[in-house]
């Protein structure tokens, strides 16, 4: 397939030393951009919208759309892809900042979970959770916590492609070493979708909106693989949004773990190089052929 890239503004030329033993040199860099984005909605009855600013989160240019949807489900403040009517950049504002400002107008009538934006959102490229008042804030309740869970098996050899596919598709990593990849992956070890971002919790933001859009969610049956370390909020949208399986190339934190066995999912950490740690098995999460 032909993953899903972020858009060419994603990535700029720099000029720099480089100095390699004692000699120095110029050459011409690719670094990750990184700008600010305002998220705005507005609701309420159709003679009386009004605007409200939710989040200001850095992140990488690209499929912001996309992203603001996709921050709105996972932190419960809508619950489906049916309460938005359109999510656009501002036409009044100066070009500058229009593209660092996304809108997302809700249904009619429509009220959304605003209590969880009282804390003031401002999420920083390497913390999602800054500026929440607690961890209990945040133990947001899904819509698909009480959906049946399947079996899934899955076999080593395709738990061991997962980490190499990732990568392989991830162009501007490639080129800048600090982009960040969500990917989703079908129990065949099929790519399915993959988004990257500055920010990690912007990156899987970025994914489940795009599962929102395409009314994919819940994503029961489908696998999480995260190109670096598992967080904790990166575990609550998880579970968010219905996922049974989340494998990260990095390692998961205390909280992460201990949220992925309150939610029942199968979390892996470290896996490259054929190995893997499992910090949580899901009720009914089997690997075929592990001794």
């Amino acid at each position: 397939m032909k993953a899903n890239m972020l858009e060419s503004n994603s990535v700029k030329k720099a000029e720099i030393i480089k100095v390699k033993d004692n000699l120095g040199f110029s050459y011409t860099d690719d670094i990750a951009v990184e700008e600010p984005l305002e998220i705005r909605v507005t609701y309420g009855p159709k003679e009386q919208k009004q605007s409200k600013n939710i989040s200001v989160t850095m992140r990488t240019p690209g499929y912001d759309e996309e992203l603001a949807a996709g921050f709105l489900f996972t932190e419960g403040i809508i619950s489906g892809d049916q309460q938005i009517i359109k999510v656009t950049h501002p036409q009044a504002e100066c070009s500058r900042n229009q593209e660092n400002i996304i809108i997302v107008e809700l249904v009619d009538d429509f009220i959304p979970q605003l209590m969880k934006t009282d804390r003031n959102f401002y999420t920083t490229s390497s913390c999602g959770v800054c500026g929440k008042g607690s961890i209990e804030s945040i133990r947001t309740v899904s819509p698909f916590n009480n959906n049946d869970k399947e079996d899934y098996n899955l076999s080593l050899e395709i738990l061991y492609q997962l980490s190499d596919k990732l990568r392989s598709f991830q162009s501007n990593f490639s080129s800048t070493g600090g982009i960040h990849a969500s990917g989703m992956f079908d129990s065949n070890g099929n790519l399915l979708a993959l988004r990257e971002d500055v920010g990690r919790h912007n990156a899987l933001d970025k994914l489940i909106g795009h599962a929102l859009f395409t009314k994919q969610l819940p994503l029961k049956d489908k696998i999480l693989v995260l190109s670096g370390r598992a967080s904790f909020e990166l575990i609550q949208k998880a579970a968010m949004a219905g996922i049974p399986v989340v494998v990260a190339i990095g390692a998961p934190s205390s909280l992460a773990v201990d949220l992925a066995k309150e939610f029942d999912i199968t979390l892996l950490g470290f896996l490259r190089d054929n190995r893997f740690n499992i910090y949580h098995t899901g009720s009914n999460f089997k690997i075929d052929n592990l001794l």
